[in-house]
């Protein structure tokens, strides 16, 4: 393993993701664990209930 390499496997184990980059990264996750299973979800249907969801939970004064 070259050097290089070792330094950006270091800087990425130290990375912190952003809440959007988090939330971009569940979305994702969601979407094609059940597109796999269904093929009939599409992402925007995974970006509405999110949407719902986060909607609720903010209604309800949850974090």
């Amino acid at each position: 393993m070259t050097d290089a390499l070792k330094q950006l496997l270091s800087a990425a184990r130290q990375a912190q993701p952003s809440p959007e980059q988090r939330e971009e990264q569940r979305r994702s996750f969601a979407y094609g664990n059940t597109h796999f299973e269904n093929r009939l979800i599409t992402r925007e249907m995974v970006d509405r209930q999110a949407d719902k969801l986060a909607k609720e939970r903010d209604e309800h004064g949850r974090a």
